[in-house]
């Protein structure tokens, strides 16, 4: 399916801009990467730095080591935020990058964290250029339980009860490799004390085939019952491969999560969805204008919530039909009536919400 095609599909609405609905203390805010915004994603720094913004959720993108330990890293490879091309040199696959899966929990506790980059006619080009500078002090790679302890650990000292919102990366690519990184991630999880659906915390992934089975299979073997919330892509992203009988990759169809029909799938093994941006307000609206592609109508008719992800103020990064953020917040949240939102700026969407309850 091609993108342009999306407000067909699920069936497109037009509102005014007095066409609101009122927001209620039931928005949330989900700390994206932590305060990615201001310190370099997924560090323990970001998260803390996040938890005194005060989000509903922190999240924590999940990877596996060669030794079976889980990380905190948003791709399950190293290179695009540390220096592991300079330590180790000769350890890229084929394909030039450096798999987290390829090397040990002491390997990558010798790394250093940085913002984002890309590699650019030989040269280390920041993602974001007005965000925090590269290199500067000194960011590690954290576990998976390193970061639920320091969240727990706050919401002792200071009363809050912040929950977390773990995205299992790639687990096509991890159950491939031979490691059942969701079995991992649960086994945590209960072992932090998450195992309701009344538990702070929901649990992520791009994956539907693993969702399934997480839902069917391993939540209830391990006696749990988590809220579990449906990432959506478009099939040319590559986001999630499936093997065929000869080992070789192709991508996942997600073409059917936007058809009729769709979300009444979802919604028997989703408690949400976590769709990108224009799959909720299409790109071809304008000030004045909203055009809502109807996603968060058939959702919430499944008893699903919606959390779009990723909001960020940075240059280039404001649809042209919002004035601003709190523009595209205001939008999003009320208009097209979201239940959370994902962002790089979790203090600002907070301070929203407060001002609007």
């Amino acid at each position: 399916m091609k993108k342009l095609c999306l407000a067909a599909a699920v069936g497109c609405a037009l509102l005014s801009p007095l066409t609101v609905a009122q927001t209620d203390s039931d928005k949330i805010v989900v700390a994206h990467r932590g305060a990615s915004g201001y310190l370099p994603e997924h560090t323990l720094p970001a998260k803390a730095m996040a938890y005194a913004m005060k989000p509903d959720f922190i999240e924590q993108d999940v990877v596996m080591t060669k030794d079976d330990q889980l990380v905190v890293l948003h791709d399950h490879y190293l290179d695009r935020v540390t220096n592991v091309a300079q330590l180790f040199p000769d350890r890229a696959r084929d394909d030039g990058r450096y798999y987290a899966i390829d090397f040990t929990l002491a390997e990558i506790k010798q790394l250093s964290v940085t913002e984002g980059f890309n590699i650019k006619d030989g040269k280390q080009v920041q993602g974001f250029p007005e965000r925090y500078p590269m290199w500067k002090s000194d960011f590690k790679v954290p576990t998976f339980q390193q970061e639920i302890e320091m969240i727990q650990g706050l919401n002792k000292t200071l009363g809050y009860d912040i929950g977390l919102y773990p995205e299992i990366k790639a687990p096509w690519f991890h159950r491939h490799e031979g490691k059942d990184i969701s079995k991992a991630v649960l086994k945590v999880l209960k072992e932090y004390g998450y195992t309701e659906k009344d538990s702070n915390v929901y649990l992520q992934t791009f994956d539907f085939n693993e969702l399934k089975r997480i839902h069917d299979e391993l939540m209830p073997a391990m006696d749990m019952d988590l809220k579990l919330v449906q990432l959506m892509a478009y099939t040319d992203w590559n986001e999630t491969m499936v093997y065929d009988a000869k080992g070789k990759a192709q991508p996942y169809d997600y073409d059917w999560m936007f058809e009729k029909g769709g979300m009444k799938t979802l919604g028997k093994y989703a408690d949400g969805i976590g769709p990108w941006k224009p799959m909720v307000v299409s790109d071809a609206s304008t000030k004045g204008n909203i055009k809502l592609t109807g996603l968060v109508k058939a959702a919430h008719a499944e008893s699903m919530a919606v959390h779009p992800y990723t909001f960020r103020k940075d240059e280039g990064r404001i649809p042209a039909y919002a004035e601003n953020f709190e523009d595209m917040l205001d939008i999003f949240y009320n208009t097209a009536n979201v239940d959370g939102v994902f962002t790089d700026f979790p203090d600002i969407a907070v301070e929203f919400i407060s001002e609007h309850e």
